[in-house]
């Protein structure tokens, strides 16, 4: 796929740059490949603001995915006070964004966030 003459997979925009969804690190600081399931050989092409938002998705469901262990007894990122603080943060500012005109998500619901944002207010945060 040329990723300068086709369409964002997401919105459907054309004409801008578009970036490639696939590699990198998780909202936690592990490796995260998106590519290395067989069942998925084909990246994702997003434009910027939809690229910004799959961003966003992920850094959600490594969140939650904490959150679920945490509630679990299980271990979790979350026991670290540092990582609770800036995973809390980082809600907040999902929120902002999906907030703002016209910022319309294609990947992630402000409601969903909304609830995990009260759950994690509900547990006690570690020192």
């Amino acid at each position: 796929m040329d990723s300068w003459n086709e369409s964002c997979q997401a919105c459907g925009s054309a004409g801008g740059p578009l970036t490639k969804f696939s590699l990198g690190k998780d909202f936690f600081g592990r490796p995260y490949d998106r590519l290395s399931p067989l069942s998925d050989q084909n990246p994702n092409w997003y434009c910027a603001t939809c690229s910004m938002h799959k961003y966003l998705q992920r850094d959600f469901r490594d969140i939650r995915a904490e959150f679920d262990k945490l509630r679990a007894c299980q271990g979790s990122e979350l026991l670290k006070g540092d990582e609770f603080r800036r995973a809390s943060l980082r809600l907040h500012e999902m929120m902002t964004i999906l907030n703002a005109p016209q910022q319309r998500s294609p990947f992630l619901n402000g409601h969903d966030v909304t609830l995990l944002i009260e759950r994690l207010n509900t547990l006690t945060m570690p020192a």
